[in-house]
């Protein structure tokens, strides 16, 4: 009697000698390092995301009169909801973080020069994918503050010159937050961001796949170092599972120990003295504290398509002056920019 094992290599003739050639790409010593091997932490994060999310969406009901009080059944009533969800909320932080920290690493690196020009564009997109999907899923609670952010958000879109009125309503369904506006960041947040997020993960993968790895060398490194590789399959995708487990284990501490809370139910008829985003949001929100509306709007859409492109200025740079790391300085002294932007607006009472 054939087992079934025989049975699926009979029909499927993949032999695990032919798997290890396939995954037994050699990478550069470099990635050892854990800390260079942060490009598998958003995928998996987002792997934890889509579960969770899945979960979350059997119990949460995207209409005003009906949303905070599923939320609040899945925090209080769902056997092991209030865990769930922390997992789900703790995960879409440290997924905006991750995705943060690798692009530095790549931006200080200089690991988006030729020819991996268009890889960095698609980390920009799987950036500001991201970004989308916390403010859309922050968005869903149906809260004071998150009720109010989105209304602020659309606003602020509307400065946007030319195709504000679209856009702000592309986002509330409507010229202001009607019924429509909620299940219309659902579908956004449930369906159509991470359809695109993992079709840009796909696309990120297969670049790097094709282009291999960026090789970087250090100083004091030895020498038998500098050149020397080691297989993807198993010693690479080892160091990425206990990183994995490491997430897996702080994300359920924090679930644990920072449950997610649940604000006052939104109020259309009563705006609250101080509007709160997320804290990856909050660069952006004290920059339209410090500009005028569409200065603002202007200048931040300026940054990120001067971002976008940075592969090609950088090249410019290099190109035209004496100065070939200058982006390095440049990218430092943004940073410190934004972590002060950021700590700024922290220190302000919310």
């Amino acid at each position: 009697m054939q087992t079934p094992i025989g049975f699926v290599r009979e029909r499927l003739p993949i032999s695990g000698d032919r798997l290890r050639e396939l995954t037994n790409e050699p990478v550069p010593h470099h990635l050892k390092r854990w800390w260079f091997a942060l490009g598998g932490t958003p995928a998996y994060l987002f792997v934890v995301q889509i579960v969770t999310g899945i979960l979350l969406a059997f119990y949460y009901q995207p209409a005003p009169g009906t949303a905070y009080e599923s939320v609040r059944s899945i925090t209080e009533d769902v056997a092991f909801g209030w865990f769930l969800r922390g997992v789900h909320r703790w995960g879409a932080t440290l997924m905006v973080a991750a995705v943060i920290l690798h692009q530095m690493r790549v931006f200080f690196t200089g690991a988006y020069r030729k020819p991996r020009e268009i890889n960095w564009m698609v980390g920009m997109c799987l950036l500001l994918c991201t970004l989308m999907l916390g403010f859309t899923g922050y968005s869903l609670v149906y809260e004071q503050l998150s009720f109010w952010g989105a209304t602020v958000a659309a606003n602020v879109a509307e400065g946007t010159p030319l195709i504000g009125g679209m856009l702000k309503r592309f986002l509330l369904a409507g010229d202001t937050y009607n019924d429509h506006t909620l299940p219309r960041f659902f579908i956004l947040h449930a369906a159509l961001l991470p359809m695109a997020l993992a079709g840009l993960v796909v696309l990120h993968i297969l670049i790097i796949r094709l282009q291999g790895v960026t090789e970087l060398e250090f100083e004091n490194e030895p020498e038998e170092e500098k050149q020397s590789h080691f297989n993807f399959f198993p010693d690479h995708f080892y160091t990425e599972l206990m990183i994995g487990l490491l997430l897996m284990i702080l994300l359920s501490a924090l679930a644990t120990i920072f449950p997610a809370a649940m604000g006052p139910r939104a109020d259309p008829l009563t705006t609250p003295e101080i509007i709160k985003p997320e804290w990856y949001f909050y660069v952006a929100f004290r920059w339209l504290k410090l500009f005028s509306g569409t200065a603002a709007i202007l200048s931040m859409g300026f940054i990120v398509f001067t971002m976008f492109f940075w592969p090609f200025v950088d090249a410019w740079i290099r190109r035209r002056t004496r100065f070939p790391e200058a982006s390095v300085w440049i990218g430092a002294i943004a940073a410190l920019a934004i972590i002060g932007l950021t700590l700024w607006e922290a220190s302000v009472a919310h």
